[in-house]
């Protein structure tokens, strides 16, 4: 008896001292097992690396030794927006699919994002961009509108208006003995037409048409219109205010400069408001009669002659006048003129757009009126374009396109940004 229980004694004192010199030998391993494990552990909390260039990593915060961006902290797997673990519906929507999140934007700049949660240098926290609200690119350049404020953006709309101008331009009360001559002679030519034709003198009456044709299109070239030419023929006599007005003639003639570029805005017809420095705050009333078909070279000009009214008698011969030319177009679609950037041969505008984006568009213009001008191809009525800055603007894109042919990219994340945006 005494000898099982002394046995057994010693069997447990062997399998203690067996235990005890396993445990001793395996201790290095498993205290080494923990080590990593708590490194990889502090590893994963604490490693912080630049969005610009991910392969730049630290174990601390700091800056990037490439672009000098603030480093940020690596948030792992497992958690979520903040760092924290995810909540039971954030791991449904994961497993589900539903709402996944692409990257974080910054709330004041949407060109500027991160692809962890994060906060600007003003506290605010990135808005999440999920998948089905991913932005479509943009053509133009990115302005925040704090930056547009700054830089002083303005902007005007695109819409119908009625288009109504004038022209401002000089002009002289007509002295002009030889259209007065070139009158009389044309006269003289029709009454030796009308003599050879009662005469039966078939030898003479080509050669007296052809004075008659000659003495037309002299007139004709001195500035008169057909209508005018065929109301003098039916008065018979020259105009008397063009050399020595009688005291009959109640109407003058006001020889008007019409300059190259507005020429097309002038029609027959139209009233004119004349003023003269001899009678400053009085008005005289006309109508253009008729435009001559010649531009003369050296000054670029047309001449309307405008017939005036003048029953006193006090706008004399070769009185210079100012003359003011209303005009109307009517309903046109118009853009401010202001908006309007001349590149070349091409006129551009900048259309904003709600999000912040200005693109360049080409346009056709017509007339100016009033501060705008007429639209005629490029814009469809519905935009709203900058008509204040728009060189800031226009230098900015320019500068973006640049960055783009050197391979820069677009959409800069994490507060770094390559001239994409203001």
């Amino acid at each position: 008896m005494k000898k099982s229980g002394v046995l057994a004694g010693v069997l447990v004192i062997l399998a203690l001292a067996a235990g005890t010199a396993v445990y001793i030998e395996r201790r290095p391993l498993v205290a080494w097992y923990h080590t990593l494990a708590d490194k990889g552990s502090q590893s994963a909390k604490g490693l912080y690396y630049c969005p610009m260039h991910p392969t730049f990593t630290s174990d601390r915060p700091g800056n990037c030794a490439i672009c000098g961006m603030s480093l940020v902290r690596k948030v792992a797997a497992d958690t979520g927006a903040g760092g924290q673990k995810p909540s039971a519906g954030e791991k449904q929507e994961a497993a589900t699919g539903e709402k996944r999140i692409r990257y974080y934007r910054n709330p004041m700049n949407p060109e500027i994002t991160s692809p962890v949660p994060m906060k600007d240098s003003m506290g605010m926290d990135y808005v999440p961009v999920y998948e089905a609200e991913a932005p479509q690119a943009h053509a133009g350049v990115y302005i925040s509108p704090e930056k547009q404020q700054l830089i002083g953006v303005k902007k005007g709309k695109v819409e119908i208006r009625k288009l109504v101008g004038q022209i401002l331009t000089v002009g002289r009360v007509a002295y002009d003995p030889s259209l007065f001559v070139a009158q009389q002679e044309y006269l003289q030519a029709m009454r030796g037409r009308q003599s050879t034709q009662k005469a039966n003198l078939s030898y003479l009456d080509e050669q007296s048409e052809s004075m008659v044709k000659t003495m037309r299109y002299r007139l004709l070239l001195l500035g008169m219109s057909e209508a005018e030419i065929d109301e003098l023929e039916k008065q018979g006599k020259p105009e008397t205010n063009l050399y020595l007005p009688s005291r009959e003639d109640t109407n003058v003639w006001v020889y008007i400069t019409i300059y190259e570029y507005e020429a097309g805005l002038v029609k027959e017809g139209m009233p004119v408001q004349v003023d003269t420095l001899a009678y400053p705050g009085q008005t005289f009333q006309g109508r253009i009669v008729s435009i001559t078909p010649l531009l003369e070279a050296a000054t670029r000009t047309l001449k309307a002659r405008a017939l005036v009214e003048n029953p006193e008698g006090k706008l004399k011969l070769e009185m210079f006048a100012n003359v003011r030319i209303d005009y109307d177009l009517g309903e046109k679609l118009a853009v401010p003129g202001d908006a309007v950037m001349r590149a070349g041969t091409r006129d551009i505008v900048y259309i904003a757009d709600p999000d912040g984006y200005f693109e360049p568009k080409t346009v056709k213009l017509g007339a100016k009126a009033q501060g705008y001008y007429e639209v005629l191809q490029g814009l469809t009525g519905d935009e709203e374009v900058v008509t204040s800055a728009n060189f800031l603007v226009d230098s900015e894109s320019k500068l973006n396109a640049v960055l783009n042919q050197m391979g820069e990219p677009n959409q800069p994340s994490a507060g770094h940004q390559h001239g994409s945006s203001l």
